[in-house]
């Protein structure tokens, strides 16, 4: 049974409706991903299937699932309150429509489309880091969570103005004006979105969710490593977006190379934290520790690619044939981590009150035992054959793993969705712009 951690201030939260509504809408956004993916496969969609498919699950589960998690927990963390409820509503619309329109334009091969809801998209995230960062501003000084946060919205903002040049460049030619290339633009900004923006968010967070979920902490060599990895990883990030940007190979090595070193750091503080771990096992703690071998396998895959050639289109987001490996290790993050804070969300709203006073169920017994076991083997199985598949160029692998994968996503969303049904069936009802929710 998980407990509710004593040194978390849940007055400070904002309505539970603004995170759970990024949730839901990023489970589905997840669900689509999945399905155009396994259709992708198949061969049965048209356009520009690939860019839609990597688009609904980088930016519309992982970093929806980032905007409500920041707009959950940076006031809950720092002792704070949000900036803006109000802002905090915007941003998903601005997210969910600029994305949906953007990927409706790949599908269809509208790319005129491209630019008008990139811009919402970039308008989205810069409200997010907008309101975010007034948030953490008034937490200074940052703890190490709150310091990978500060660095990931700088990255949002960074990489956003990237993503819609690329998009502009669908229907004009901006890049005969510029001395970069637009294959630079792309290497840039993917590295920015992947490593910059989602990785340094999964540092920051696990750093503040292991100890607390886990009943550990932090000891001794441990400290030494987070230093490491808090100064290595993003200076590795600006630079070898850098050298990809400009193409210039030197500069982008030492970036790979810092980069592989904090997340060398990184891991380590990790396997040491869950080892050490005295609480029970569950379905975040399962995943963090699956994350584990899995984020070891694609460093030591990776650094030898990326120390050869970090230039290489094949190598963008690791060793060649290994980006299902790095997407199964968001996924063991994200999904654990929904796992915990959907379920404690909703009873810290809908029973915290009355503990004491009557019976009422812990956190894990808000969601179905069994579906998450269901979940974990089929994406555990599914993301094993999709990186099967890859290494081994077994396209019938890769069908196969991301029907798997898509069915057992199906499960996951459908478990939360059966907490919400059942324990908060109110709790997305409020309005957007709701007068009475000030800021």
């Amino acid at each position: 049974m998980a407990a509710v951690p004593d040194d978390v201030d849940t007055d400070t939260q904002p309505p539970l409706s603004i995170p759970l509504r990024h949730f839901v809408v990023a489970l589905a956004f997840l669900l689509a991903g999945g399905v155009v993916g396994v259709a992708d496969g198949l061969g049965l969609v048209t356009g520009f299937a690939r860019a839609a498919h990597l688009h609904l699950v980088l930016v519309g589960f992982v970093c929806l699932t980032i905007a409500g998690a920041m707009t959950q927990f940076v006031p809950v963390w720092s002792g704070t309150h949000l900036h803006s409820h109000r802002l905090a509503r915007v941003q998903l619309w601005l997210l969910a429509v600029g994305l949906t329109g953007m990927v409706g334009g790949f599908l269809t091969a509208r790319l005129a489309a491209l630019p008008v809801f990139g811009a919402l998209v970039l308008a989205g995230f810069w409200t997010l880091a907008y309101n975010v960062g007034r948030t953490l501003a008034a937490a200074r000084p940052f703890d190490v969570t709150e310091g990978h946060f500060a660095a990931a919205l700088g990255f949002f903002v960074v990489l956003t103005p990237l993503g819609l040049l690329l998009a502009v460049g669908f229907v004009a030619r901006p890049f005969a004006a510029l001395p970069v290339a637009r294959g630079g633009v792309v290497a840039a900004h993917a590295t920015l979105a992947v490593f910059g923006a989602v990785l340094t968010t999964v540092y920051g967070a696990l750093y503040q969710l292991v100890p607390m979920f886990g009943q550990t902490e932090l000891r001794g060599v441990d400290h030494w490593f987070r230093r490491v990895e808090t100064a290595a990883h993003p200076t590795g990030v600006v630079v070898l977006a850098a050298g990809r940007l400009v193409g210039a190979a030197a500069l982008a090595r030492v970036g790979a190379a810092l980069l592989l070193v904090g997340c060398a750091a990184f891991l380590t503080v990790l396997v040491r934290l869950l080892l050490d771990a005295r609480a029970d096992r569950t379905p975040m703690l399962t995943r963090y520790a699956l994350l584990a071998p899995t984020g070891l396998a694609w460093a030591a895959l990776t650094t030898p690619a990326w120390l050869r050639d970090p230039l290489g289109v094949a190598v963008r987001f690791g060793a060649p044939n290994t980006t299902h490996l790095l997407g199964l290790v968001f996924l063991l993050v994200l999904l654990g981590t929904l796992y915990h804070i959907v379920p404690f969300l909703v009873w810290v709203h809908r029973y915290s009150d009355r503990l004491g006073f009557e019976s009422v169920p812990m956190i894990d017994d808000l969601y179905d035992g069994r579906l998450a076991t269901a979940d974990l083997v089929l994406v555990v199985v599914g993301g094993g054959l999709l990186i099967g598949g890859d290494l081994f160029a077994r396209h019938r692998l890769v069908v196969a793993g991301g029907a798997a994968l898509a069915v057992g996503l199906a499960v996951f969303a459908a478990n939360l969705s059966l907490v919400l049904w059942r324990h908060a069936p109110s709790s997305l009802g409020d309005g957007v712009f709701d007068p009475a929710d000030g800021d």
